[in-house]
């Protein structure tokens, strides 16, 4: 006991460190199942691991299937479907085979908008993800859009031709088109605009403020939000999320990334969609019951059915 006592006291800053690499603990189920509908499987298992189930083994064995995994904790919670997303042709590839195999998953199949500048063939890349695109379980086109954080003024002549590309691939196969936007809000409204949207447009991982999302509101897209909401500093998108219509909201998780409050930093898996879509009905005053409800309908109007 006198030795315990004479050690030095963990600090915040260390057991945020220690504790960065485990996987949250399994929220309390939702009422109604939703769905994620952004998710990266392939990143999350290479960079992650596999999540916890709810009684707390950690899973994963060398028997155990890491996706088949993933999809049972997130079930657990009422997660019962996961839209697995591309963001280059490995990936695509690899979700397209991963729906065909997995019933409660669908896939997207996309360049992401950082990824089609470094291509030494960006034809070749949008052929391919072109013959994917007509793969029965794949019912995305995306991660596609601008990007003006991580690329600059020399890719971005780049990104707009094959963000272009990506909408006339939605179109021809009847897809939805699943958005990437960082700090390009009125680039790919203007893109857009003159293309003429499909009939299904998802801003993923919606990062606007109130103006941005009245005119995506406007034009009928869907807004998806994502762990950030969450976050004590995302007053503006909070605001967002309060005037989007009930029927044009979705959820998502982005994992591994933007894992949501009280856990951020930590890794993100689509188990924890709960505590997002939460901080969602008590933003947007919606009883949630009848949020997961919407939310429901909406990602099955958009993906489905499963």
């Amino acid at each position: 006991m006198l030795a315990a006592m004479s050690e030095p006291t963990e600090t915040r800053k260390q057991r945020a460190a220690r504790r960065a690499g485990e996987f949250p603990p399994v929220p309390d189920p939702l009422p109604r199942p939703v769905l994620d509908s952004h998710t990266h499987l392939d990143i999350t298992v290479s960079e992650a691991g596999v999540p916890p189930r709810a009684d707390g083994d950690p899973g994963g064995g060398p028997a155990e299937d890491p996706v088949a995994v993933a999809v049972a904790v997130a079930a657990s919670v009422g997660v019962d479907r996961l839209v697995q997303v591309g963001v280059d042709v490995a990936s695509s590839r690899w979700g397209a085979d991963i729906a065909d195999t997995h019933p409660a998953v669908l896939a997207t199949v996309a360049l992401h908008p950082n990824e089609a500048p470094r291509l030494p063939d960006l034809d070749e890349a949008l052929r391919e993800i072109e013959a994917l695109a007509a793969r029965d379980r794949v019912r995305g086109i995306g991660e596609t859009g601008m990007d003006f954080f991580r690329t600059g003024e020399e890719g971005r002549a780049v990104q707009e031709e094959s963000f272009r590309a990506h909408i006339a691939i939605a179109k021809r196969y009847g897809k939805a088109l699943v958005v990437h936007d960082r700090d390009a809000h009125a680039d790919v409204l203007r893109i857009l605009d003159d293309e003429g949207a499909p009939e299904t447009v998802v801003l993923h991982c919606f990062s606007g403020d109130a103006d941005f999302a009245r005119e995506c509101v406007r034009r009928g897209y869907l807004l998806s939000f994502a762990g950030t909401v969450t976050f004590g500093s995302a007053t503006a998108l909070r605001e967002a999320a309060a005037l989007t219509p009930v029927e044009q909201l979705l959820v998502e998780t982005d994992a591994p990334y933007l894992t949501p409050m009280p856990h951020r930093g930590r890794p993100n898996a689509s188990y924890l969609i709960p505590l997002t879509v939460r901080a969602l009905a008590e933003t947007t005053g919606t009883d949630l019951d009848r949020l997961c409800a919407a939310i429901s309908t909406t990602g099955n109007r958009t993906f489905g059915p499963w």
